[in-house]
Formats: C-alpha cells, sequence, structure tokens
C-alpha cells in the first residue's frame, strides 16, 4: 500500500494515505490568535557564527543567522502544488489508460524489413490552450538554518597560526538567473523530418541495432515504397497512415505490464511473425511531441504534412571543450555483469501500483521499501527499462555499485547528471552549464542546475523519473535526501524512486519531514512465483544423469526460501558452479535435508554458513579467503590481479582460484571484458553476504573485521608509497603511475584512518607509524603533490615550504580539498586523521579535525559526525594552556559542537555544557577585541535553544542583554548591524509573547525598523525585515486594536512575500501571516474582498508545504476559520464544511500537551455549533461539548481565556438540553453558571480596590 504524506482531505489519490503529525510545531502562539511568531528557533540562529571579525564585509546572500537572534525562521522547506485534475497528465483517467486525440485505434504492425499498416483515423481535435505556466523559480533562496552555528573553515593550514587568525567566512553565492517556467505551453510542431532511407540503407543499419521500417504508401509525389521527400510544416492536422522509424535504446525483451499508464518498448520483431504494440501505444504517441527515445519520427502517409512529429533526440552540436567537460563526469560503474533477471508477471501489481504513482501522484518522491533480498533491485531495473522504452526515464544509479567510502552526494548528483546526458543528448548543454557555475555550491543548487533545469528545457508535459536503487546502503544518503526538499514543486518536471531496506517516511532521518514522500512496501513473493523462478532457473543448470528435481524438491525450496529471492539465487548458483566433485543434486539433497524452520532471515545466514564450509572446508582455505575477501570489502577501486596480488602479497594464481570459488555466492558478475580484475567486494556480492560475513563472532565463525582489513591495506599502501618514493626522490621531472602504485598514492590516509586509533600509544606501535617516519619529507612533499593532482587535476599547485613536515603537509592538502565543495570529504578528513596521529600534541590538527567533522554534520544531520566533533575539540582544548591566545577559539568551537549535538538528540544536558564552554571563551575576550562580538553572538544564540526548550526566560533575558552589547559594539556603518538588530527584535519579540509587556513589543518594533532602514532594495535580506517587521505589527494590532498598525503589517507582509517567490523557503511562513491578518481586517471592516484574498493566500501556504511540515497545521487552522467566516457571510455551506474539515486536520498534528492545540480546539467548537445551528444534528453538538470540555480542563483557574471557555460551554449544555432533556446537562450548565458569577465578582472586587487606591 502506498502510503504518502498529502492532506487527508486530498482526492487526488486512488490508494490509502497516511499523514504523519508532526512532533511538534516551532511556531508557538500565547495569544488567542495563534500567530506563528516571527522569532527564531535555536537552529535558525547559528550558521552566521562563522563570521569571526566585525571588519568582515556583509555577503551578498543571507547566511545563517547565528550571530544572535534571527527572525520568523521555520525549518526549511519548499513548495508542493496540489495541482487539480486540470493540472494532471494529460488523458490519464484512473483506470490508467492514456486517450489518444484519435478517434480510431492506432495498431502498428511491425515486420523486420518490412511494413507499418496504421488504419486511418479523423482528425485530432484542436489543441487545448495551454495550461498557465507555472511561476519562474526565483533565484536560489539563503537557506534558513536548520541546525546549530555553521562551522568556520580551517584556518590557513600552516602551523601554529596566528593568535587573530580565524578562519575565513565562505562567500555566499550570487544568485542564479530565474528558471523557465517547469511546464510551458506547447512548442510549434518541430521542422520536418529527413527522409526515409532506401530498404538496402535500411536493411544494413537494422543488422547494427536500428530498426527501419519503410512505409506501405506513399505521400503524394513519391512513388510506393521510395523515400519521400521532407514533409512540410505548414499543417500538422489529419492523418490517415503513418510511417515510424524506430532507434532502441536497448534490445533486451521484458515482458511489459497491462493495463498500465506507461508503455512497453517498441521491440525487433522476427521475421516470422508480427508484433503488435498494443492499443494503449496509441496515447504514447499522441501524447508525445516532446519524447525523447532515441530517433522516434511519425509521417504523415496520406496527407502533405505529418500528423504527429516526435522529437528527435539526436546529439546536438556541441563544441570539444563541452563535449570534453561533459565526459569527465563521473560515470555509473558497468552494470551488465548483473545476473539477476526479471521473471515475467512476478511483480505485475508492484509495477503497476508503481506506474499508477508516477502517473497520477502530486508527490516528489517513492520510496519503495522491504528486506535484503526481496527483490528491489530486480524490479527496479525493470522498471527503469519501462521507462526508459516510454522516454520517461530521466536518469539511474545503482548505489552498491559505488565505491564504498568515496562517493559523496555531489559525485553522485554528477554521476546523475552524466546518465541523464546520455539518455537525452540535449541535456547536454544545460549539464556542462552546471559545471561552470555550480562549483563549490550547497547541493540543493547542484540537484537543480544538474537535474531540475535540463529537465526543464525539455518542455515535456509528463515528469521524468530518477531512480536512486539501494539508498541506504550509501553512507551519504541522509544530505542527498534532505536536499530533495527543494525540488517538492517541480514533482510535474521529474520524480524521484528510491529504494531502501527501511522506510525513509517513517525514519525519523532530518529533514525527510519536508519532502512530499510516498512509501511502497515491496513483500516478499509468493510461494508459486517462487516455485516458477526455481523451475526457469533450473533449465539452464547441467544436471548429472538427468537428476533434475522434481515438484516436491521445487516445492520444498519454495518453502525454505520464505518469499526471499535472493535466497533461492544463491542456491541455483551453488547448483551451477563446478567448485567441487559433488553433483547439483547432491548439494541440493543437502540444502533440502534442513528441517528446521526458522526466519528467511536466519535461512539465509544458515545458507551461506554452509556455502564457505563446502567452498572453502579447511582452516587454511578459510584463512586465505579472510585474507583475499576482508582486502575486497574495503578496496575503493578495480584493480589488475596482479597488482591486487602485489597489495596483499599473495600469488596470483591462488587470487584467481578464490576469486572463481567465491563466484558461487555473487549475485552480479563482473563487468565484460574485466574479469582479470579485482573488484569491491560491494560491487560483486549481495548486501546480505556482506553483513554475514562482518556479523559478530556470536552470529557468524567466520567473521571479517574492516579495521583489520584497512590496516592491512593501509599497510601495504604505506610501503609501497615508501619504495616508489625513494626510488624518485632525485627526480626533478614529473612521472606518471599506474595500477597498484596509484592506488597507494590515492587511498593510503583512507586506509591508514580507518585501520588505527588516534590514541598515540597505541599508533606509536603500529607498523604504519614506522613506515610513514621513514619516508623523507621531499618524498612526502612529492606525494603531496601527485595525491592532489589525481583529485583535483585542474587545481593549482599547492606551495610547500621546505621546514613543512608531514602534519603541515597533510594539514595543506585537507585544507585544499576543502576548498572543493567538500566534494572529497572523505579524503579531507582521512587527511586530517593521520595529522593528528603523526602530530598529536599539535591543537590546530585536531582543531581543523574537530572543524570538518562539524561541516559534514551540518551537511548530513548525523550526531556521530557532531560527537567526533565534540572529541576533536576536547582534545585541542587540552593541549592549550589557560593563557593561550587560541583558547579563547576552541572553546567557542567546542561550545558550537556541543550546541550542534543538542539539536541532534536534545540533551539539554549537552547544551548546558555548550553554553558553559561559550561563557568561558567570553570571559577571554573583552572588550575591545576583534572576536568579542561573535562570542556574544554565539553565546546569545545557545541561550535562546535553551529557554525554547525549557521556557527558561533567565536564559533569554541574558540572550537579549548580549544582543544589546553587539548593537552597541558595532558602528553605524558597520555591515553587521542591520542583521543584530533584526535578530534583536525577534528576540524581544519573543519575550512579549512570554511576558505580554506592550513596552517590549515596541522596542521590538522600534529595532525591526531600524534593521529595515539599513537594508534597502535590492538587499538580499530585506523580505526578512520585511516579514518580521509585519509580523510585530500585526501582534501590537492583536494588543490594542489599532487599525493603523494592522494596515501597515499588511502592506509589509505584501512587500516581502513579493520578494520571497517559491521556492523561498520563508514564502509559507509570510503568506501564512499575510492570511490571517488580511482574516483580522476583515473582521474589522467586513470588507469581503479582504477575506478572498486571505483565504487565497492560506491556499497557497497550504500547497506549499509538505504533509508533515511543522507549520503545515497553522495553515489548516487558519484556513478552516476563514472558511467559517466566509460562511457567517454568505451563507455557503459547503465553506462551514470545508473549513471544519481543515479544523480537524490542523488538530491532528497537535499532541495534547501542545500549546497550539487550545486555539485549534476553541476554533473548531466554534465551527461546530455553527454548523448544528444550521442542521441542527446533534452529533456535531456532542462533539463542539467534548472540544469545550478538553479546552476547559486546560485552562486552569486564573487562566486569562477560562472564563469565555467556560460560558461558551454552559451555553451549549443549555442548548442540548432543550434537545434531550437530560438533567446532568441542566446541572452542569448551572454549575458552571455559578463559576462565572463568582469570577465575575471577583474581577469586580478588584477593580474597585484598584480605583481606591488611584484615589
Amino acid at each position: 500500500m502506498l502510503r504518502g504524506r498529502t492532506s487527508p482531505a486530498s482526492n487526488s489519490r486512488s490508494y490509502d494515505l497516511h499523514p504523519i503529525p508532526s512532533s511538534g510545531c516551532r511556531a508557538d502562539e500565547p495569544d488567542p490568535d495563534g500567530r506563528i511568531p516571527v522569532s527564531r528557533t535555536s537552529s535558525d540562529i547559528q550558521a552566521s557564527q562563522c563570521r569571526q571579525s566585525p571588519s568582515e564585509p556583509l555577503p551578498t546572500g543571507r547566511a545563517h543567522p547565528s550571530i544572535g537572534w534571527a527572525v520568523a525562521a521555520p525549518a526549511p522547506y519548499d513548495d508542493i502544488p496540489r495541482p487539480d485534475a486540470a493540472h494532471a497528465e494529460p488523458g490519464i483517467p484512473p483506470s490508467y489508460s492514456l486517450n489518444s486525440r484519435s478517434a480510431s485505434p492506432l495498431c502498428i504492425d511491425v515486420i523486420e524489413g518490412s511494413t507499418i499498416s496504421v488504419p486511418p483515423r479523423s482528425p485530432p481535435p484542436p489543441r487545448q490552450p495551454p495550461p498557465p505556466p507555472r511561476k519562474a523559480p526565483p533565484p536560489p533562496p539563503r537557506q534558513p538554518p536548520t541546525g546549530p552555528p555553521r562551522q568556520p573553515p580551517p584556518p590557513p593550514p600552516r602551523p601554529p597560526p596566528s593568535p587573530r587568525q580565524k578562519p575565513p567566512v565562505p562567500p555566499r553565492l550570487p544568485a542564479s538567473p530565474r528558471q523557465p517556467p517547469a511546464v510551458p505551453p506547447r512548442r510549434p510542431p518541430p521542422p520536418p523530418a529527413p527522409p526515409l532511407p532506401s530498404t538496402t540503407k535500411a536493411a544494413r543499419e537494422h543488422e547494427n541495432g536500428r530498426i527501419q521500417v519503410p512505409r506501405t504508401t506513399g505521400i503524394p509525389n513519391s512513388p510506393h515504397g521510395q523515400s519521400p521527400s521532407p514533409p512540410s510544416d505548414k499543417t500538422h492536422s489529419g492523418a490517415s497512415r503513418s510511417s515510424l522509424i524506430v532507434e532502441p535504446l536497448a534490445h533486451t525483451q521484458d515482458p511489459s505490464p497491462s493495463s498500465i499508464p506507461l508503455h512497453p518498448p517498441v521491440q525487433e520483431a522476427p521475421s516470422t511473425h508480427t508484433t503488435r504494440i498494443a492499443s494503449h501505444t496509441q496515447s504514447f504517441l499522441s501524447h508525445a511531441h516532446h519524447f525523447n527515445m532515441g530517433n522516434l519520427t511519425i509521417h504523415n502517409d496520406s496527407g502533405a504534412s505529418p500528423s504527429v512529429l516526435l522529437l528527435n533526440n539526436k546529439r546536438p552540436m556541441l563544441s570539444t571543450s563541452e563535449q570534453w567537460r561533459f565526459n569527465g563526469l563521473p560515470k555509473h560503474p558497468d552494470m551488465s555483469g548483473l545476473q539477476a533477471e526479471y521473471l515475467p508477471d512476478s511483480r505485475k501489481p508492484d509495477v503497476e501500483e508503481s506506474l499508477k504513482w508516477i502517473s497520477s501522484s502530486n508527490d516528489l518522491v517513492l520510496c519503495i521499501h522491504g528486506p535484503a533480498g526481496v527483490g528491489k533491485t530486480t524490479l527496479i531495473r525493470y522498471l527503469s527499462k519501462v521507462l526508459r522504452s516510454a522516454g520517461r526515464l530521466g536518469a539511474s544509479v545503482f548505489l552498491g555499485a559505488f565505491p564504498p567510502d568515496t562517493s559523496g552526494p555531489e559525485t553522485i548528483i554528477k554521476t546523475l547528471a552524466h546518465e541523464l546526458g546520455n539518455i537525452h543528448p540535449r541535456a547536454i548543454p544545460k549539464i556542462v552549464e552546471a559545471m561552470n557555475q555550480c562549483h563549490g555550491t550547497s547541493l540543493e543548487n547542484q540537484l537543480e542546475a544538474y537535474i531540475l533545469k535540463p529537465l526543464q528545457s525539455f518542455d515535456y508535459p509528463h515528469p521524468f523519473v530518477v531512480i536512486v536503487d539501494g539508498i541506504d546502503e550509501w553512507r551519504d544518503h541522509p544530505p542527498f535526501i534532505k536536499a530533495l526538499a527543494r525540488l517538492n514543486s517541480q514533482s510535474a518536471v521529474l520524480k524521484f524512486i528510491l529504494t531502501s531496506r527501511w522506510d525513509l517516511l517513517t525514519s525519523r532521518m532530518p529533514g525527510t519531514e519536508t519532502i512530499s514522500m510516498c512509501s511502497y512496501l515491496l513483500r516478499l513473493v509468493s510461494h508459486g512465483v517462487a516455485k516458477a523462478y526455481f523451475d526457469h532457473q533450473f533449465i539452464s543448470i547441467d544436471w548429472e544423469s538427468g537428476r533434475r528435481p522434481g515438484v516436491r524438491e521445487v516445492d520444498r525450496l519454495a518453502e525454505l526460501s520464505d518469499g526471499l529471492l535472493v535466497w533461492g539465487a544463491t542456491v541455483c548458483s551453488l547448483l551451477s558452479h563446478k567448485f567441487s566433485d559433488f553433483a547439483p543434486y547432491e548439494i541440493l539433497s543437502e540444502i533440502l535435508a534442513d528441517k528446521q524452520k526458522v526466519s528467511s532471515a536466519e535461512q539465509l545466514a544458515r545458507l551461506y554458513h554452509n556455502a564457505i564450509n563446502r567452498l572453502f572446508p579447511t582452516v587454511e582455505d578459510q584463512r586465505r579467503l579472510r585474507n583475499y575477501l576482508g582486502a575486497t570489502f574495503v578496496l575503493q577501486e578495480a584493480l589488475p590481479v596482479d597488482d591486487f596480488c602485489r597489495l596483499i602479497q599473495m600469488s596470483p594464481r591462488l587470487a584467481a582460484r578464490i576469486q572463481s570459488t567465491l563466484s558461487a555466492v555473487q549475485t552480479r558478475l563482473p563487468p565484460a571484458g574485466s574479469e582479470k580484475m579485482v573488484h569491491p567486494a560491494s560491487t560483486l556480492f549481495h548486501k546480505s553476504f556482506l553483513e554475514y560475513v562482518q556479523a559478530t563472532p556470536a552470529e557468524n565463525t567466520f567473521t571479517i573485521s574492516a579495521f583489520d582489513s584497512h590496516a592491512a591495506v593501509g599497510l601495504a599502501c604505506l610501503n609501497q608509497i615508501a619504495s616508489l618514493l625513494s626510488a624518485l626522490s632525485n627526480q626533478a621531472t614529473s612521472f606518471s603511475l599506474h595500477g597498484v602504485q596509484r592506488y597507494a598514492v590515492k587511498f593510503w590516509p583512507l586506509h591508514v584512518s580507518y585501520g588505527t586509533h588516534r590514541s598515540y600509544d597505541e599508533w606509536v606501535k603500529t607498523l604504519h607509524c614506522s613506515v610513514l617516519n621513514s619516508i623523507r619529507i621531499d618524498a612526502q612533499q612529492r606525494w603531496a603533490t601527485q595525491f592532489l593532482s589525481m583529485l583535483l587535476p585542474e587545481a593549482e599547485r599547492v606551495v610547500m615550504e621546505e621546514q613543512d613536515d608531514m602534519v603541515v603537509i597533510l594539514t595543506k592538502v585537507g585544507a585544499r580539498l576543502s576548498q572543493d565543495g567538500r566534494e572529497h570529504w572523505v579524503f579531507e578528513v582521512a587527511c586530517y586523521e593521520v595529522a593528528v596521529r603523526v602530530g598529536h600534541v599539535r591543537h590546530w590538527a585536531w582543531r581543523n579535525l574537530g572543524w570538518c567533522y562539524h561541516g559534514m554534520g551540518r551537511r548530513n544531520g548525523s550526531p556521530k559526525m557532531y560527537e567526533e566533533a565534540v572529541l576533536a575539540c576536547r582534545c585541542a582544548l587540552e593541549l592549550l594552556a589557560a593563557s593561550d591566545p587560541e583558547r579563547p577559539g576552541v572553546l567557542s568551537d567546542l561550545g558550537d559542537c556541543l550546541w550542534s549535538l543538542f539539536g541532534c538528540n536534545s540533551d539539554v544536558d549537552v547544551l548546558n555544557e555548550g553554553i558553559s564552554r561559550l561563557r568561558d571563551a567570553l570571559a577571554l575576550l573583552p572588550a575591545p577585541h576583534p572576536d568579542r562580538v561573535t562570542s556574544l553572538n554565539r553565546l546569545s544564540g545557545a541561550l535562546r535553544a535553551l529557554s525554547e526548550r525549557t521556557g527558561d526566560l533567565n536564559a533569554l533575558n541574558e540572550g537579549i542583554t548580549h544582543l544589546r552589547d553587539v548593537v552597541a559594539l558595532l558602528p553605524v556603518s558597520h555591515p553587521e548591524l542591520s542583521e543584530s538588530l533584526n535578530r534583536l527584535g525577534s528576540a524581544l519579540y519573543w519575550l512579549f509573547h512570554c511576558n505580554g509587556d506592550i513596552k517590549t513589543l515596541n522596542e521590538s518594533i522600534l529595532h525591526h525598523r531600524d534593521a529595515l532602514a539599513l537594508r534597502p532594495a535590492p538587499h538580499p535580506d530585506r523580505s526578512w525585515s520585511l516579514a518580521d517587521l509585519g509580523n510585530s505589527l500585526l501582534a501590537l494590532f492583536q494588543h490594542r486594536g489599532d487599525i493603523d498598525s494592522l494596515n501597515e503589517a499588511i502592506l509589509h507582509l505584501r512587500a516581502a512575500t513579493a520578494l520571497q517567490p517559491a521556492p523561498h523557503p520563508e514564502r509559507p511562513c509570510s503568506l501564512i501571516n499575510l492570511g490571517r491578518a488580511l482574516e483580522k481586517l476583515y473582521a474589522c471592516n467586513r470588507n469581503l474582498d479582504a477575506l478572498k484574498e486571505s483565504m487565497l493566500h492560506l491556499h497557497d501556504a497550504l500547497a506549499l508545504l509538505p504533509g508533515a511540515h511543522p507549520n503545515r497545521p497553522f495553515a489548516l487552522r487558519d484556513l478552516g476559520r476563514a472558511l467559517h467566516a466566509l460562511y457567517e457571510s454568505n451563507g455557503d455551506l459547503d465553506a462551514l464544511h470545508e473549513g471544519i474539515l481543515h479544523q480537524r486536520d490542523a488538530l491532528t498534528f497537535w499532541p495534547v500537551s501542545h500549546q497550539s492545540r487550545p486555539v485549534s480546539l476553541d476554533h473548531l467548537a466554534t465551527a461546530l455549533l455553527s454548523h448544528h445551528k444550521r442542521s441542527g444534528d446533534i452529533e456535531t453538538l456532542d462533539e463542539a461539548i467534548q472540544l469545550r470540555h478538553e479546552l476547559l480542563n486546560m485552562q486552569p483557574l486564573g487562566h486569562q481565556y477560562r472564563a469565555d471557555n467556560v460560558e461558551s460551554l454552559a451555553d451549549l449544555l443549555e442548548i442540548r438540553f432543550v434537545l434531550t432533556r437530560d438533567e446532568a446537562d441542566r446541572d452542569e450548565s448551572q454549575a458552571l453558571q455559578r463559576q462565572l458569577e463568582e469570577y465575575e465578582s471577583g474581577k469586580s472586587s478588584e477593580t474597585e480596590d484598584e480605583s481606591g487606591m488611584e484615589a
């Protein structure tokens, strides 16, 4: 069952939807109207702390507002339009079939070297006007921070750094040009197609893989069967016959699903029969004006012009440099050796459900999840073929085929771009343009430039699909998935299908709540499918003496597989492998003899155990296997067998024998032509086998340690480096590296960092330390040059000085890699890890390591990264004396890392320690120290986070004091002043919601006005100041009822939304507050236009918020309240019904303890009362009374709004008593009336006392 995050009220799907409530909304509302506060949370305050000096210029884009308070920044989210049926894919009704423009069916007979006959069809109806183009996306917005502060890059690598030297702030990127509409109007028909080739040439090209189908009837003035003249492009209407040229992308013939909205590939037909394309192909062709599938052209046979002309996807004319640059993108590993094949109709329901999602869903991501070995990769490869044949495949990657440790998010995005360009050559110019613009930019920008914009340039009316298989097998998948949120609004252009062993929708991975996502559980195959699989596989096995298993044996095998296809694949591989003197039926008998009933996972582990013992029966055999297999586990690139054997000190004959024997448990074969290579184990073996051999010894007697394997390979690499550099140390010219030498130069830091401990006492005992110390300094510098030339061939050479030792060299190399956009983060952190082992007493080496881990933690949200950063900063701090001038900087770094870790684990003790470290740092930076401003901002941000978490007003007031100090320290002309004023205004606004002091709110408005005055148009942060000032003025109106404040608030909020086009992360929040302000204006002047505009903005905000976004319930509730107001104005019962639905949806997001729930309870109860008055429905009245009771329990005696709720509940009980004559209702109503009288009496006494005191 597909599970999604769209609104429960949406009826655009035919499958069940399960919205996942947010764990809490960051917007807080002390007031009864429930405004979304504009003050930022702790995660929004942290990133711009990297500014180390007040003299630094203000960047051109918005950095993380970490220097103090920030304003109105919910978690990052993007727009998700929910188009109605009018914007759905044309011609796709719920029954999947695509309607054709032609009234008559189109059947194409494809006969090799023969004809395509097309029955006459009536002229197509006139084209519908194109849908309105979507707004062009804006320049890349400044992302609001989602976690603690952005950590600065490492300082200049030469030790030791200057006492006042700070890492530079990376410049903010300039805004990119606006993107074209995602679904523009249809373009005019393409130019005429070239003449059809002659029969002789057609036959020749058919042998080369191109299907040429000559015509049966000619265009007028063209002889029958001859090449026609190019058709005219003057008209494109009415045709009775068509001709087809098909250049297939693949020759594999796969069974195609029936009755699905995407169509199977056009296959070559044998000369002995006719292949008939089903009638649904007509609908595919009829809507394929911008279709890309090889060269596919349809000509008109009866008239002077073609009726349909499909896009020729020929490679565009590229310059030599453009082609060279495109070819330099990372390429997908060869997957031709994948053994698994799709069994016809084995997954037909799953295929149909997936294709149905592609055609009908508005979600961006479909997560297909299931246990290891269930067949996800086989299914996804078949889906890729179906989509490719239909021209709908954008790109696909299988992450299990990539090196296990060195493929970062940027590499995968560029690999997808390379696949996209190969499938759709027209995308190459846009991809090359992205290569020129996206160096070092965010993952969000890279996804837009490398994937989205090339696909948008096609103007294709249906979305393309990008497939990422095995996302859970990729270490860096969290930042990639989080970056997808930027594309939420682009599901009409592209969609993503991800496969994983776990459900990403319920994984609680940071950032998944902001993605429009749907999940689908791929279940184990049925018993019948398992039997069919074994029957199919046994055909190709050489059974000796004809002893092929019978029905009973096959049935038993299907039972043992328990629906896990990888178990069956492994069994068939063992039976077909000639690894011993045992016959296949003998091996099968041993497998069938297992009578114990265990789970599928345990059954698989037992199968692997028995296979290893049979393949490698002796202790010595298993020792050699452990040596070989352990090295392939950590191998990062394929090596020739001879080079691999040199690396692990094994004879080539022995390695070849082990390699051949292991093929019995492989699920993938090496790529064609690479049989004499040793490949990383992750590219050949199933994930379940890799996990089995690395399981703990209690679960597996044959265990391989990745740590020990890295240690062994790392030492072998160092020995290669030592011998190579010693021999070449006196050469002045450059030299080329090959095979094992090149591998050792590139990967020794990675293996050494993964295979040794940081502890100095343990490091000095290792052989790695001895070998590294034996390498001369000049040879070490020579290694650095070769290493950087491999990773950054176009980069400038890093200057090394004569006195630079290995620690400095590694630090300089790591710093250079960090400038390359973190694409080589794995190598960067490996260099820093080795540096702290070699130079364990140098505090700046540990500090660099901490920065590196902190930076990766910000990217992927991993607590492990922050924990490593904390450990590194602690080590750096321990090496510094109390009077060391570097101590304040390290204390500040440690405080930031602890604050970041708190953002992941919500441990208040961790945050308190971080605040303590930041206070210590501030104490060591008295005025006028240039770093005092940065320290004040960091401390105020952490205090704000503590206040939000615990409600501690003392922490909030202390933070405000520090922000006031920042404003006092900055001169009027300082570029940071506007940001500091804005943060101070936001902090005061938050304090006003806590204490209700109008003076605090007035001061907040004053600071926001000052900040706005310092941000004239076109300042990139002007929209933030406009939104913050508008929200503060709205709060002032709600407190005093000043209509002028409301009008000014609306003015500023409108200006803010105009500067925040989608997908600006703040646009939904500004739309909600603008809609709320207009609804307040309607309440004052009863101007229906204001109410309608309010509903329009709230509808827009709702469309931009995914189902689980924490601000979605605010949009739902406010829209429900506006619809209720519309009902009260014109009596529109449909508006009332819709409003109640939205109110109920909003209430489901907020648990009983949530501070926004009382306001939602009050609004829903009021709407239900209106419905009861209109319909007389007693059930609606009962629900309203229940809600009022819940609200009363949440309002203790003395609550400022308790009296209003008591009065409302008493009225409801009195109404129900009149209808039911239930005396219990009368008694409760009278008791509530007495409470109300006592409250009024006490209030009158207090008023008289106050008057007497004044007199």
